[in-house]
């Protein structure tokens, strides 16, 4: 098991936590919850070895594998299914040993690393590797590209190939689902219901936490506290709790108010002194309960719009697209990605969008910002109609 007791962990001079005590017990899937900047990524370092705790006691298993998705953008011109093969630290090894013992001339140990390499799975490495990659959005067309083929996002898929292609007793996941569409999160959550280690994921996303993770750590004020249960459980737990505190607080602060005003009232008695010294002991020794703080004082709302027309948007025979590449030969056909859309926008829909990459999401709600043209058709917007938009890149 994973256990921390009475940790402090600093950055610099900030400190992550300050006596902070957990367990968390094999096979069980974390969440790790809290605001940003509360020190999640910095529990990460330390359990993989980034960082070193400054006071307390931290221990996980020495002989726990550990996988962890890179951060960083890999550069290679290695092809996707080769890359992500040489995520399985445990076939590498056992394949450089391999090529040590053939350069040895050693029988007995070749024949020991020959058997070293089956039992690591080289045999079956490819479709594990490919299965993954697959899984993850790719067509089988492009599982023998180069890596630098790829755009960043799909390049940080491979990054998660690699990590899952990795033989462990303790996952960490970092915002895993970011890059993901629709199909590869559906994929990436079923994948990770049968892993059979400690798993623990950060994520912003509560519906990807309710489906994987059975256990949830809320790290706040530099203390970690352990919910049994998803982030939904974790929040109705989390609610309790505050009422409970909040409750306990105030009946406390009546009590406390009603030993001062005793105090004050007779601490100049003589025949009175006896007890009103007794009550100041009291208030000494009683434990004080802390207020119930709001975590953050974000507030966000939408205005009233000036105007609302209704239908506040209307496309007939529309067709969404691209026009030709700048310096594109005369008479270079526009790329149409979405084509004879016919639909009506009304007031007060809340509409979502749905498709595989590639289909034309972002390509339809460009052309609604007004960033692009419609190719061909209309597209009428009602008077009045004011556009907000937030670009996938911001």
């Amino acid at each position: 098991m994973i256990t921390l007791k009475n940790v402090v962990l600093r950055r610099g001079a900030k400190v992550i936590l300050d006596g902070a005590s957990v367990t968390l017990n094999p096979g069980e899937n974390v969440g790790l919850v809290g605001r940003n900047g509360a020190g999640k990524s910095s529990l990460f370092a330390m359990l993989n070895g980034t960082l070193h705790e400054d006071g307390g006691e931290f221990s996980i298993p020495t002989q726990w594998r550990m996988a962890q998705v890179a951060q960083d953008m890999p550069e290679t011109e290695q092809s996707a299914t080769d890359y992500v093969i040489e995520g399985d630290v445990v076939l590498m090894a056992a394949q450089a040993e391999v090529t040590a013992a053939e350069e040895s001339g050693d029988g007995d140990r070749m024949a020991h690393a020959y058997m070293e390499l089956y039992d690591s799975g080289a045999h079956d490495s490819q479709a594990r590797a490919q299965a993954l990659i697959l899984g993850l959005g790719f067509k089988v067309s492009e599982l023998d590209n180069p890596v630098n083929s790829f755009s960043g996002g799909w390049r940080m898929r491979l990054q998660l190939a690699r990590a899952l292609m990795c033989p462990s007793d303790l996952l960490l996941l970092d915002e895993p689902t970011n890059h993901l569409d629709l199909d590869a999160l559906v994929w990436l959550e079923a994948w990770l219901k049968k892993y059979q280690g400690t798993m623990l994921v950060i994520s912003h996303d509560r519906e990807f936490l309710d489906a994987v993770t059975n256990v949830t750590v809320h790290i706040e004020s530099a203390k970690l506290t352990r919910y049994g249960g998803n982030y939904s459980k974790f929040e109705d737990l989390r609610a309790e709790q505050m009422a409970l505190q909040q409750t306990a607080f105030s009946k406390q602060q009546d009590k406390i108010a009603h030993l001062q005003k005793f105090i004050a009232r007779f601490k100049a008695k003589a025949s009175k002194a006896k007890q009103a010294q007794s009550r100041v002991k009291a208030l000494d020794r009683m434990e004080k309960i802390a207020p119930l703080l709001a975590e953050a004082d974000f507030t966000f709302e939408f205005k009233e719009p000036a105007n609302l027309p209704n239908p506040m948007l209307s496309m007939q025979n529309a067709y969404f697209g691209y026009p030709p590449p700048e310096g594109a030969p005369e008479g270079t056909p526009p790329t149409v990605i979405v084509q004879n859309v016919s639909k009506s926008v009304l007031a007060g829909q809340r509409i979502g969008i749905l498709g595989a990459n590639g289909q034309g999401k972002s390509t339809l709600v460009k052309t609604v910002a007004r960033a692009l043209t419609p190719i061909e058709g209309e597209m009428i917007e009602g008077k009045g109609l004011n556009i907000g938009y937030f670009a996938q890149q911001e």
